[in-house]
């Protein structure tokens, strides 16, 4: 451990603004801001335990009490994989820490942690996403007197708005704090100090950078606050009841604020319009919203994620909480958080799990829960990435595995797919298909060729004297509920992309393996299991050396 410098005791240079309730400081002598420098320790936050195919629960299902999520039936859309978990940091026995928000720019993802209760604890982790097969946390920060509630990256520095104890710190004019720390290479670097600037409320929830202004709302009795990006200082100030969160679109600003709805403001702050909510945001939790084209969604409690109009203020639908589990308090069967995705949304449904709709256009039509553990509290998500925070099983990271453009090229000219989850090609069958689908069980005893994103839940076979080609991603199993693949005497497998099996590659007696191209990877977390005379041909990237 590093010992960086004492956030709020030590001596330090200060700017006052323009408000008797703000100060900005930047200082050098920090105690309690803790940089972990061991790579062991870093290294081993990565967890692979549950990783694999995730099945998504719909609501037949889930209304027969999930009697079982490989029934027979039509093969699912988004065919989704949990490619690993990060483990909530650990501060000398403190295990109170759960992840509360996640910005992801360019290779890295940038998470908060905040403590449940009184006590103030936070820490902030960075997490390298270059390799999809292999994230890595690159550098971690431990505020031992504050809360880190939420984090934006922009431009070589992390962004972090949180709380503090006002009463308790010689410093600190207010609870609620944005400091700005320097990141390069995924490295946070503390030797330059930290600047900080306080504003009234008594926590800051969220945080935004557009151009040289940073923004940030603090909750009860607290404010929007606008800070210059250079050196943190106020430039503006303007007070709210309940301020809950806040997104920026093309120069306009929309705030939730728990008493009375979005708040939309132009690029002066001042009011142009606002959207009245009448629901219970619940006392001193975070709630957020996102924009989607022209409709803005908010998450709503225990109503669900309401879709409004942004152009007519309109209220166009709720999408429901799909299920009220067992066991779980009402308090933790709210929608806590939305994000969209091109026409995926995401609800983080506390207790109630990740919920996934498509937004057709008009409305948006429920596909399910996604097969994940834990309270879902919070979710991001961008690119080919969902990042879903969840309370002590720490941060989950989920690959939507969409084809890209080029491979939806090749594929064009294949009929998409439409038919059973449990596939079956009989002998004698030559069949082609393109698609983004998951599998439940998987028998090859004729031909078959897939292209585009596909998972099998199950175990796959390709039987004797059979052929399975695959251009695009193909994964099988999951790590903590493995799965073989099997390639039987006479049988050919041909890959062309991404395959990864969650169990073993058992290639019998006579049976050929065919890697295509130059940029194929195999990632088998069992082992290859070849029986006597087979024959392996092409190059590919053995992720896990397991050839």
């Amino acid at each position: 451990m590093k010992r960086v410098s004492q956030l709020f005791l030590a001596s330090m240079a200060f700017l006052f603004s323009c408000s008797d309730e703000t100060t900005v400081f930047k200082d050098d002598l920090q105690e309690d801001v803790i940089l972990e420098n061991s790579e062991a320790k870093l290294q081993s936050a990565i967890s692979y335990d549950k990783s694999g195919v995730l099945d998504i629960l719909d609501e037949e299902t889930l209304a027969n009490k999930g009697a079982g999520t490989g029934k027979p039936g039509d093969a699912g859309d988004y065919p989704l994989t949990l490619v690993a978990q990060v483990t909530p940091p650990s501060y000398r026995g403190n295990n109170s820490l759960t992840a509360s928000h996640v910005d992801v720019d360019g290779d890295y993802a940038y998470v908060a942690y905040n403590s449940v209760g009184e006590a103030y604890f936070g820490a902030i982790d960075v997490i390298n996403i270059s390799n999809p097969n292999s994230p890595r946390v690159t550098s971690r920060l431990f505020y031992l007197n504050a809360d880190i509630n939420s984090i934006k990256y922009e431009n070589g520095y992390v962004y972090a708005a949180g709380g503090v104890n006002a009463e308790t710190s010689v410093r600190a004019t207010s609870n609620s704090f944005i400091a700005k720390i320097v990141v390069s290479n995924g490295r946070l670097n503390t030797s330059a100090g930290i600047t900080y600037g306080f504003q009234q409320g008594f926590n800051a929830n969220d945080v935004r950078v557009e151009g040289s202004r940073v923004l940030s709302t603090s909750g009860k009795d607290g404010s929007l606050t606008v800070y210059n990006k250079s050196d943190m200082s106020i430039e503006n100030e303007i007070p709210y009841d309940d301020l809950r969160s806040l997104d920026i679109n093309n120069n306009t600003i929309a705030l939730l604020n728990a008493s009375t709805g979005i708040s939309v403001l132009d690029a002066n702050y001042q009011l142009i319009k606002e959207i009245a909510i009448d629901s219970d945001f619940g006392i001193a939790t975070k709630k957020t919203i996102d924009f989607n084209g022209d409709k803005i969604i908010v998450s709503e409690g225990s109503k669900g994620a309401g879709v409004y109009s942004f152009s007519s203020g309109s209220l166009l639908e709720y999408i429901p909480i799909l299920i009220d589990p067992e066991g779980v308090d009402d308090s933790d069967v709210v929608t806590n958080a939305v994000a969209s995705n091109k026409e995926v949304i995401l609800m983080a449904n506390g207790g109630a799990g990740l919920c996934l709709s498509e937004d057709n256009g008009n409305n948006a039509d429920l596909v399910g829960i996604i097969e994940l553990e834990g309270s879902i509290n919070y979710v991001e998500s961008k690119d080919d990435y969902v990042f879903a925070a969840s309370g002590k099983e720490g941060l989950q990271i989920i690959k939507l595995n969409r084809p890209s453009e080029s491979l939806a090229a090749t594929c064009a000219t294949l009929a998409a797919y439409s038919g059973s989850s449990n596939l079956n090609v009989n002998q004698g069958d030559d069949l082609a298909y393109r698609g983004s689908k998951r599998f439940n069980d998987f028998n090859v005893n004729g031909s078959l060729l897939l292209c585009g994103s596909w998972t099998v839940r199950q175990a796959a076979n390709i039987n004797s004297n059979a052929l399975f080609e695959m251009n695009g991603t193909f994964v099988v199993g999951r790590n903590n509920r493995r799965r073989n693949v099997v390639v039987n005497d006479g049988g050919t497998v041909r890959i062309e992309g991404n395959l990864t099996i969650y169990g073993d590659l058992i290639v019998n007696d006579g049976a050929t393996l065919e890697f295509l191209g130059e940029d194929s990877v195999v990632n088998i977390f069992g082992s290859v299991v070849r029986n006597g005379v087979t024959t392996v041909t092409g190059n590919f990237d053995d992720v896990r050396d397991k050839f």
